[in-house]
């Protein structure tokens, strides 16, 4: 389960976004958590370096995916995923930071309307040089 890969607290506000679209009548997949800083290399070098679009602008380490504490998402419309369902990821993000979730799709530059994160107040700097709570997390 990839849920299972997220520090704790942020494994029960994922579960607990999916059980409130639910309530909505809104089928998410959960696409990604963890990410190893190479798995976040490779998807940097999307659209720079190899081919395909630019999907991030992170390198491995610069990611809160790194840390166990995002996730990205899709909706699912008529069982296939809905990437482009702009209204349907505004009414997911509405219920995510009605949870506590950080959600990019309110982000000022490079929206990413299928990314949550759980930072408890702490940043990449934090997080890259083990100056956090875990206890935040637990």
């Amino acid at each position: 389960n990839k849920l299972d890969l997220l520090k704790p607290k942020v494994k029960r506000l994922a579960e607990e976004l999916i059980k409130s679209c639910k309530k909505e009548k809104i089928k998410i997949l959960i696409t990604q958590t963890l990410r190893t800083k190479e798995e976040q290399d490779t998807l940097y070098a999307q659209g720079r370096t190899t081919k395909g679009s630019i999907v991030n602008n992170a390198k491995g380490g610069y990611s809160y995916h790194n840390f166990g504490v995002a996730f990205d998402f899709c909706t699912i419309v008529e069982g296939k995923p809905a990437w482009k369902n702009k209204k349907l990821f505004n009414k997911v993000g509405s219920l995510g930071v009605s949870l506590g979730l950080e959600w990019g799709g309110n982000w000022k530059t490079f929206q990413d309307l299928p990314h949550f994160q759980y930072r408890a107040g702490y940043t990449l700097k934090d997080f890259r040089n083990d100056k956090i709570d875990e206890d935040k997390f637990i």
